[in-house]
């Protein structure tokens, strides 16, 4: 797995902002950037699932924007940063859409880990690596530096106590 930039860690950090940002808002703890190959944000969203729309991914939503805003090439040069590793179904939709490089701060496997320490039942879908759903595409994480803050949120909108 290639090593975190300090650029990539200081997107990470906006993107745990957006998460927490969602939570306060009473939806799940993620949120994501789109960024150009020159380095500018060119979107930025969080999860807006609380009202039962549980596609409202940001990253699904990123991946709609791109299509309908960037050429091809534009999309296989930017860059995608996320709170969580993309669910099967954004990372698919990355895919398709010929977006770039994804970097995350937690992966799929720590979410699903934290849940089960719960005791939480599984997701409706399975927590595949983003290597398995899209597997040219190029991806850096997890980020150890947000682990515990990350782990915190996921908590507090799941009603456990970590």
């Amino acid at each position: 797995m290639p090593q975190l930039t300090e650029t990539d860690l200081l997107h990470l950090a906006r993107c745990v902002e957006l998460a927490e940002e969602a939570l306060a808002d009473g939806d799940e703890p993620f949120g994501s950037l789109l960024l150009s190959s020159g380095g500018e944000v060119l979107f930025e969203d969080r999860n807006r699932v609380k009202d039962g729309d549980q596609t409202r991914h940001p990253e699904l939503a990123i991946a709609l924007w791109a299509v309908r805003e960037l050429s091809p090439e534009e999309r296989a040069a930017s860059t995608v940063y996320t709170s969580g590793e993309h669910c099967p179904m954004c990372a698919a939709a990355h895919a398709w859409v010929g977006l770039g490089r994804i970097v995350y701060a937690s992966s799929s496997a720590q979410l699903s880990a934290w849940c089960e320490g719960w005791g939480l039942p599984p997701a409706p879908v399975a927590a595949l690596p983003i290597g398995t759903v899209a597997p040219f595409t190029p991806t850096a994480g997890p980020a150890p530096q947000f682990e515990e803050r990350l782990k915190a949120l996921q908590a507090i909108s799941r009603g456990v106590t970590p």
